[in-house]
């Protein structure tokens, strides 16, 4: 089955909010940012300056684990990160290569990030992390039916594997122990699948085959 994304669009009654581009420069091109500068017009016919960050677009993991007495937990990972130097708690992700469907991209990095491979998928939505500064989409998915195997780490990619109940997570999100904005998203897609109200419907599907 290929899920194809919800594709925003600019209606008519929207035009009295749209800034239209003008001109623009290419400010950095570097191993992984690609900065600009645009000049756009903004409704009121005056002209404004938007620096941003092209980003190739992303994907995130929730990874269902379910142990032996039928309990379920949550595959996560602990990563220092250097732009805000911390360590930080988050649902795997990556970066999608060129040519790779999201779909293949989650299952790819899945495998590497923590050695888990799973039999079934769901996509779950979008989020949009930077929206102020930046193209970045990052697509959602749900992950079981878990096999643990060898992880295929970057080199220079350090993380720790740890595994966590949704209940622990959700008191990490109120309290501050998890910050990171993809995994907040997807807290809020868990809460909403898999607790005691939950209401949005997944859509399952056989690992293995091209989104």
């Amino acid at each position: 089955m290929t899920v194809k994304p919800i594709v925003p669009v600019v209606t008519e009654a929207d035009r009295h909010l749209v800034e239209v581009r003008e001109a623009g420069e290419e400010i950095l091109h570097g191993h992984f940012l690609h900065a600009f500068r645009d000049t756009v017009r903004m409704p009121d016919d005056r002209t404004a300056s938007r620096e941003y960050v092209v980003h190739p677009g992303a994907v995130m993991v929730i990874p269902l684990l379910t142990l032996a007495d039928g309990r379920m937990q949550l595959v996560m990972e602990r990563q220092y990160r250097y732009p805000v130097g911390q360590v930080m708690v988050e649902f795997p992700a990556g970066k999608i290569d060129p040519g790779e469907s999201p779909w293949l991209c989650a299952q790819r990095e899945l495998r590497e990030e923590t050695g888990y491979t799973a039999s079934e998928w769901a996509r779950a939505g979008v989020t949009h992390p930077g929206i102020s500064y930046s193209t970045e989409s990052i697509e959602i998915w749900f992950a079981r039916g878990l096999t643990a195997g060898p992880r295929a780490l970057d080199a220079g990619e350090f993380l720790d594997v740890i595994t966590v109940s949704p209940e622990d997570l959700m008191q990490w999100c109120m309290n501050g122990g998890v910050t990171d904005a993809k995994t907040l998203a997807g807290a809020l897609w868990l809460q909403n699948t898999h607790g005691p109200k939950a209401s949005w419907p997944l859509v399952w599907q056989a690992a293995g085959v091209s989104a």
